[in-house]
């Protein structure tokens, strides 16, 4: 037996080979690897490197239902090279390992980034053999003994944290001890073989339509805590459960049980699974997140706008709500401009003359909205020092649009030999080259003809699990399609190197770091209500990083000017998406607007290299006040809001400010509400008269 231990960028990695020649993953944390943690019966058999479910192979062994434990011929890989490297991100690991009665090969790769707390991990599936072989499942990371460290019982010590998401409701995490989600013990050394599964999963092509694709898991107990995401656009899945009285979690991309995927493997063919990245830190959520906010920094397209942070005016949110003319534009572009933003994104409706949710395809301007053609409106935009925006959802097609009845159906998802509709859409294949020149024409010709500089990439449908022409499965349709599409975006931002596009699925309901490691900037919600918008804009950074988390701004016509502070505060220290009728707001608000905007030019610098904190915890819509807090090492910035409820509330803030000496407020200028900040204790008060009030602090 071999071991090899492993300590980068703060984490511990035990790897054991045995007599048989099986890998093991014995250990993947901050904490140090301590032999007396190891406690299952069967030793170290379960604690598998990769598993991989290929059709027509028995899974022997202890009970397990719909788990992904002994998995075959998972179960019976040897172990075959590692590779230790050193690349341009950091150390690499690259562990190869043989089934020699398929002649399947798996390669996992570990890649640690210099700097962060995180490894990225994906399998490769080698088929070696003479044989075609049929993939059901291939985990992208495996890691028993999650709950190992420490002597409490597992139920005591272990908290799990899923972040649930929805349509205006985005961004809700949720924290579950063991027996909440069915997994507790009846006693510490408890080794009966549970069917029950822990599994979050999402089906489909909107990837958070239920679930962020990532999770949580603490030890309370020992202070340490892993994080992980799941970095692909469509179908996923990760789960917790037991096995021979450890924890195990594993995370995957599409499977056969969830999401109707299988692969099948010619001889000399090659799969690789989705990218998942793992954070293992001493400390708790707060550390696990500014963690991942570096390496999701690390993996994403470098790009001007992550650096300048521009502030964007769209059209839509309690504003024109996609009923675009030039005759509402000219004077919204105006008061955008006296406000301070730098873009003008014209949204939905501006190629149709009427009704266009089913008539979305061609993406041709309406002369009968633009009389004198939409250029005349984005030299307009041009002439008034802002860089001009369209909207689109290039991914669908309506059933309307005149070219939908003319194209083959090798251009749409099919399954059982009809087209997918979903809300009177048709989804394209990006697998289909002539499918991808159509999207390029309509992004060149809004480029060349108009001088868009940004687009508001939408979706609004799910065409669910897949397609079946040309795929081995309707899950596999899925995957290729999706992949397709991120390397036509690719495409896009390589021609056109300024082109901000913002990746938009009715809010958030496509918030994954393979999107958003192109894609600079990410909508956050469709939320309306701007009071619940506080919650959503105070969870964001958890999922991604500020200077990505495009939060709506839109002052009512009807409101005062506390309300225009509370819309401005939840968007400023992240990144602002302007709306609401400007031209229709009274001097002193749009003042408001103004000053706000000219606030965060001067701190988004701060903004892009800042790592997110949250002093009150997550944030609930039933929460009376929240912050969210921005550490930019020689200063923090605060935003606080309250809703309703007690007048006075105390913000604990820890030991990042443990050389700070003074708090100012910042945003709005003629605040008059009390506030105090005690360096003794790390806590900041405040005292908010009114319901419904927000301020934005730095502490230095």
């Amino acid at each position: 037996m071999k071991r090899i231990q492993i300590f980068e960028n703060g984490i511990n990695v035990v790897f054991e080979i045995n007599d048989d020649r099986q890998i093991r993953l014995l250990h993947f944390s901050a904490l140090p690897f301590d032999e007396r943690d190891l406690t299952s019966r069967t030793g170290t058999a379960g604690f598998s490197l990769v598993e991989l479910q290929v059709s027509g192979i028995d899974r022997a062994g202890e009970r397990h239902g719909n788990k992904y434990i002994i998995t075959a011929p998972g179960y019976r890989m040897k172990y075959k090279d590692l590779k230790d490297l050193n690349n341009a991100f950091g150390r690499k690991l690259e562990i190869t390992c043989a089934d020699e009665e398929t002649g399947l090969e798996t390669v996992s790769h570990f890649q640690f980034y210099t700097g962060t707390q995180v490894v990225r991990t994906w399998t490769d599936v080698n088929n070696c053999g003479t044989e075609k072989q049929t993939i059901e499942y291939v985990s992208s990371f495996s890691l028993t003994g999650i709950e190992k460290e420490g002597i409490l019982p597992q139920d005591e010590k272990m908290r799990i944290g899923i972040c649930h998401n929805s349509w205006q409701r985005e961004l809700q995490w949720q924290f579950y001890t063991l027996e909440q989600v069915g997994l507790g013990l009846a006693q510490p050394a408890d080794y009966q073989h549970s069917s029950k599964v822990l599994g979050v999963t999402n089906v489909g092509n909107w990837s958070s339509k239920e679930y962020i694709p990532m999770g949580y898991l603490e030890n309370r107990e020992t202070g340490s805590a892993l994080m992980w995401q799941i970095e692909h656009n469509g179908s996923w899945h990760w789960e917790i459960s037991d096995r021979e009285g450890h924890l195990y979690l594993q995370l995957s991309g599409p499977d056969e049980i969830e999401s109707h995927w299988s692969k099948e493997l010619a001889p000399n063919d090659s799969f690789r699974s989705v990218y998942t990245s793992v954070c293992a830190v001493s400390g708790g959520f707060d550390e696990a997140v500014a963690e991942m906010t570096k390496y999701r920094r690390l993996i994403r397209r470098k790009n001007r706008d992550n650096a300048t942070l521009a502030v964007i005016f769209n059209d839509y949110m309690n504003c024109l709500w996609a009923d675009p003319t030039a005759e509402k534009e000219f004077p919204l572009i105006d008061a955008a401009a006296e406000a301070g933003c730098e873009y003008f994104c014209i949204d939905a409706g501006w190629y149709a003359d009427g009704i266009w949710w089913d008539w979305v395809g061609e993406w041709q301007e309406s002369r009968k909205r633009f009389p004198n053609g939409l250029k005349e409106v984005t030299d307009y935009i041009r002439k008034k020092g802002l860089v001009p925006g369209v909207w689109l959802e290039i991914e669908v097609m309506g059933i309307k649009c005149p070219l939908a009845d003319k194209l083959p159906d090798s251009w749409f998802f099919v399954r059982h030999g009809k087209r997918v509709f979903d809300r009177s859409r048709y989804q394209l294949d990006f697998r289909n080259p002539e499918v991808r020149a159509h999207c390029d024409e309509v992004i060149d010709r809004l480029v060349r003809e108009y001088g868009v500089g940004y687009i508001k990439m939408d979706y609004n449908i799910e065409p669910g699990i897949g397609t079946e022409l040309d795929a081995d499965s309707v899950g596999d349709g899925l995957l290729e399609h999706e992949k397709a599409y991120l390397a036509w975006l690719d495409g896009v931002f390589e021609r056109h190197k300024g082109l901000i596009v913002e990746n938009c699925s009715s809010g958030g309901l496509r918030m994954d770091y393979a999107m958003l490691s192109r894609y600079s900037i990410q909508s956050t919600s469709d939320q309306d209500d701007y009071r619940k918008y506080a919650t959503i804009a105070a969870n964001a950074p958890s999922a991604l990083c500020p200077e990505q988390a495009a939060v709506w701004s839109y002052p009512m016509t009807s409101g005062d000017r506390e309300e225009v502070v509370f819309n401005m505060v939840n968007a400023m220290l992240l990144r602002i998406h302007q709306s609401g009728h400007l031209a229709m707001l009274e001097p002193e608000r749009l003042e408001l607007v103004r000053e706000a905007i000219s606030v965060y030019k001067n701190i988004r610098t701060d903004i892009k290299d800042s790592v997110p904190f949250f002093p009150l915890g997550l944030s609930k819509f039933s929460d009376n006040w929240a912050a969210l807090g921005l550490d930019c090492g020689s200063k923090l910035y605060l935003a606080v809001w309250r809703r309703e409820g007690e007048h006075t509330y105390t913000v604990p803030l820890g030991e990042r400010c443990a050389e700070k000496r003074s708090i100012k407020c910042i945003y709005p200028s003629f605040n008059e509400e009390r506030y105090a900040f005690y360096p003794n204790n790390r806590t900041a008060v405040f005292e908010f008269s009114g319901q419904f009030t927000a301020r934005l602090f730095v502490i230095e």
